[in-house]
């Protein structure tokens, strides 16, 4: 995994700088607590925080190969699955290795073809290499963005980093948030590129980024694509079976412990099962870990979003597939403490305002760091076979606009309810949203077979696996990251996305529900209670002591009369807010006071220059 940063300076000599490349690397320190180098040249700079999984002993960075005509470097976070069949071609090829280490497959991948080695990968990854030979850095990031990158343009070069924070430890890079980048945090389209920060741009997934003395240029290796499928049901499901049987039998090797995150739903409950299956073939046990609130089962009251707790469904699988299972349980002091939320808003860089949602999912993978250093999650597979609620929901599916945006329940309603009046015209988030659309419409791929209902389904699945399904992956990885803990996910195997986005939804909906392909696919391997199970979200407390601790918090907040939070939030929607009971604090207005809470700590932890017109 780790964590990467550089620095590339045509004009300055940056082996006077080594004191700012290491400032930059120790930000990402967290992504990689296991080791730290760096790789400093006259116009190049790499960082590197190590996470050991493969080959601990030789796999370290940056890691350097040394030609005649110059040095070839390379910063690397990720895991590589098919290292092992590339490590083979490239020593048919000529190659030597000194490692066992999936890193030195890279880098001896671009020795032989060059930026093209990205087509050849499969697996997760982020990656830079300095090719002193040409005076050219490159950067390219997986297909589906499950690891992110960060760059940011200067006057000579470039700044880069897996998070925002590396490249804002650099004072090149000013720390400026405008009107334009509070659009899309709020608006919460996932556009391509952006990040909150002014002039931080993601790389695209996809993507390889090349920086010379000519400039920069952007090539994009691999996009979703869309193609008519025929394949009838019967052969579908065992496609299905197959691929995602076989990304996770390729994201179950590594050389430290490992084990997989379990909800008691469909799509980490398939993931267990066939890791189960797996080491259980290696003579391993597989480790489940789910996460759970003090009396939430006993407590539990069903709502629009979840019908049912996951305990009962978490021991169940668990029983079934044999695993060896620990339940990380949670309670609302803990949930609100504001050490967690400011753990939360460093990792992700921004006051997202996702509230106990990140914060239990910060602890849980706190707690697994303690036993294990890998684990699949069941993440994408909502994306990937149309899971989420408003798939089903036809005013939500038809509306022209981004369809989780148009979903309506208890939970959703105006996201700009809580910023100061005049931010809220400037902002005009309503207009943001349909100009993001129409751009997002132009870049899908058709099928000229498709009829319009099946036309309107690939549009939503190109949707969710492009911009919601980004969002979700980078959430997964800064919570993950930020504890040192690598998060694999088998339902991202660009394979598998590639066949099951273009199966029609007829056969996605085959009996009738959501699911339905993958449900068909693993129903042999789990308990018919999980497989006939209801969609449920990721879990949230129901405890009403939590929104009382958000309440008491936000008082405190409210009497600084002068913060710059202010300067974006209305006092008079929190003062109203603060005036209900705390049970009455569901949903948005929950939801808000997170908000308010995360930029409060974001303000003091970032300091950022606010630009809002």
């Amino acid at each position: 995994m780790c964590g990467i940063t550089g620095w590339v300076a045509f004009d300055d000599d940056l082996t006077r700088q080594r004191d700012v490349i290491d400032r930059m690397t120790r930000t990402l320190l967290d992504r990689g607590p296991d080791d730290s180098g760096t790789w400093v040249r006259t116009h190049a700079a790499l960082g590197h925080r190590r996470l050991a999984v493969i080959d601990p002993a030789g796999g370290v960075q940056p890691m350097e190969e040394v030609t005649s005509e110059g040095a070839v470097a390379l910063t690397f976070s990720g895991e590589i699955y098919n290292f092992r069949e590339l490590r083979a071609e490239l020593t048919g090829r000529g190659h030597r290795f000194r490692t066992a280490s999936d890193t030195e497959v890279v880098l001896r991948g671009y020795l032989e073809w060059g930026a093209a080695v990205a087509s050849r990968l499969s697996g997760m990854f982020a990656l830079a290499v300095w090719d002193e030979r040409v005076a050219r850095l490159t950067l390219i990031r997986d297909r589906l963005g499950v690891k992110p990158l960060y760059y940011h343009l200067t006057g000579d070069g470039l700044l880069f980093g897996s998070e925002p924070k590396a490249i804002l430890a650099n004072p090149l890079c000013p720390r400026v948030v405008d009107t334009g980048c509070l659009r899309e945090l709020i608006g919460f389209t996932k556009a391509p590129g952006w990040s909150l920060w002014k002039d931080v741009r993601e790389v695209p997934p996809g993507t390889a980024l090349t920086v010379d003395r000519a400039g920069v240029r952007e090539h994009t290796y691999w996009r979703l694509g869309a193609a008519e499928q025929v394949d009838d049901l019967e052969t579908t499901v065992a496609r299905v079976r197959a691929l995602l049987a076989d990304a996770v039998a390729g994201q179950s090797v590594s050389d430290v412990p490992q084990g997989t995150l379990l909800s008691g739903g469909l799509d980490s409950s398939a993931v267990t099962a066939l890791a189960a299956a797996e080491l259980t073939g290696r003579g391993e046990k597989v480790r489940s870990f789910a996460v759970d609130f003090v009396g939430q089962t006993e407590n539990f009251v069903p709502d629009e979003l979840r019908c049912t707790p996951d305990a009962p469904f978490v021991r169940e699988v668990s029983e079934h597939v044999g695993t060896a299972h620990q339940d990380i349980v949670l309670d609302p002091r803990t949930l609100a403490d504001p050490a967690v939320r400011r753990a939360v808003v460093s990792a992700r860089d921004m006051p997202i305002g996702l509230g106990d949602i990140d914060s239990s999912m910060y602890l849980l993978f706190q707690a697994i760091r303690t036993e294990c250093t890998v684990a699949l999650s069941g993440e994408f597979a909502d994306e990937l076979f149309g899971g989420y609620a408003w798939c089903h929901h036809e005013a939500s599916r038809d509306a022209h606009t981004f369809p989780w945006l148009a979903f309506e329940n208890a939970y959703t309603g105006d996201r700009t309810a809580l910023l100061r009046p005049e931010l809220r015209t400037a902002l005009d988030i309503e207009s943001y949203v349909a100009d993001e659309y129409a751009t997002a419409l132009a870049d899908i791929p058709r099928v000229d077979t498709d009829s319009p209902f099946e036309r309107r389904m690939r549009v939503i699945s190109h949707l969710h696996l492009t911009r919601l399904g980004r969002a979700m992956l980078d959430r997964k990885d800064r919570m993950s990251m930020a504890v040192g803990l690598e998060v694999r996910v088998p339902f991202a195997d660009h394979r598998l996305v590639e066949y099951v986005h273009n199966v029609p939804w007829s056969l996605k909906t085959a009996d009738g529900r959501e699911k339905s392909l993958l449900r068909l696919a693993v129903a042999d391997l789990l308990p018919r209670s999980v497989t006939e199970r209801v969609k449920s979200p990721y879990p949230s407390t129901q405890d009403s002591q939590y929104a009382a601790a958000l309440q008491e918090q936000c008082r405190d907040v409210l009497a600084e009369l002068d913060h710059p939070l202010f300067g974006i939030v209305d006092r008079t929607w929190l003062t109203a807010v603060l005036g209900q009971a705390p049970a009455a604090i569901t949903g948005q207005s929950r939801t808000g006071l997170e908000r308010v809470l995360d930029l409060y700590h974001w303000f003091d932890l970032y300091r950022p220059e606010l630009r809002l017109s």
